[in-house]
Formats: structure tokens, sequence, C-alpha cells
């Protein structure tokens, strides 16, 4: 759906009523900035003002897929320095996210996590109608490596952002991420599936 500016006032929501949350989050970018045309809340910002917010535990936060272009010469630096671990998408290049996905699930324990999933995590190939594509992404099969490796986690909410219809003529981008939410709703806590 909408921009990542979705995912502040949602986590406001649910930190309101389970406590700061830890977050499985996929994305080519951070989403870590202070501000851009000088506003403090915009879709590359959502989860700095989470932060300053207390919405997020912290030591449970995973960032996959991070990649591409930044204004910074340490790009990364914000996130670890929160305790967050990044997962740069060339550490998943040509690899099953599975093992990556126990380590995750291991982290996450059993405390409410949330799962917030931009589409320009995958690479442009698959998914061009975005934003902001960033090229060198992972895959379909590798996003729901992801997804599915969450099942069995208390999770409190689930997100599919960025998805912009009209720069993919060929209905792909939003066919994946119809399909990526529907495996979302498969790991919900409860949801039995054969």
């Amino acid at each position: 759906g909408g921009d990542h500016t979705i995912t502040y006032p949602i986590l406001q929501a649910v930190a309101e009523k389970h406590g700061p949350v830890g977050l499985v989050h996929v994305d080519a970018h951070t989403d870590t900035g202070d501000r851009a045309l000088g506003e403090k809340i915009y879709h590359g910002t959502p989860f700095r003002r989470c932060v300053e917010e207390g919405l997020l535990d912290c030591s449970r936060v995973v960032q996959i897929g991070i990649r591409g272009s930044s204004y910074d010469p340490d790009p990364y630096k914000y996130c670890r320095d929160q305790g967050f671990r990044v997962v740069p998408a060339e550490e998943c290049w040509s690899k099953s996210l599975v093992p990556l996905m126990a380590e995750v699930r291991k982290q996450m324990g059993d405390k409410p996590v949330y799962i917030s999933f931009d589409i320009d995590g995958l690479d442009p190939a698959y998914a061009p109608g975005t934003g902001t594509p960033e090229i060198a992404g992972l895959t379909p099969a590798q996003a729901l490596e992801i997804i599915r490796g969450c099942k069995g986690l208390n999770i409190v909410g689930c997100d599919l952002v960025e998805v912009a219809p009209m720069y993919d003529v060929s209905g792909n981008t939003a066919l994946l991420a119809a399909n990526l939410l529907f495996e979302m709703l498969c790991v919900l806590p409860g949801v039995k599936t054969m």
C-alpha cells in the first residue's frame, strides 16, 4: 500500500497495547533518516521516530536486504548504535535465508513482533513498481523464506508498503505484493495452514 510513513502511527498504536515490539524489517533502506526537505516525518524516517518514542525493543530489530546509495559514509551507524541487526543485501545474495531466519526467531523470542515489508527490498527485476528501486535486491523466494521464517513468532501486526502500480505496466509488483501479504496472514499466530 502506501509509503513507509504509515508504519509510524501503526507502531504507535501497537506499542500502546503491547509495549515496545521487536521488528522484522525488509527494505532496501533503513528508513532511519532524521529529516528531508525540512520534514521530520516522511517515508525515510519512520524507524528513527519510533526509536525516539520508545516504540521498538531495539535489541529485537532486524533489517534485511539493506543496500543502495546513501548520503552518509557509514549509512548503518545509526541503526547499529541503537542495537539493530543490519543484514545488507550482499550478505543474502545467492543463498537461502532459512538459516538467517532461525537466528532471527531466537533473537525475537516469544515477545511481540511486527513485520514491516517494503517492496523495494526485492530486486526491481521482480518488483519495479516502487518509488525508490535499488538494484541487487532480494528474490521472491527469499521473501517467502523471510515471511515463512516468522511462523511461530508472536506477530502482533504487519504491513507491506511502497507499492506503486503505475510504475509497473506488467502488474507483477502488485501481484507479488498481494501474495506476500497473503503469506503474512498465513504466519499470524493461530492461523492453521496445510
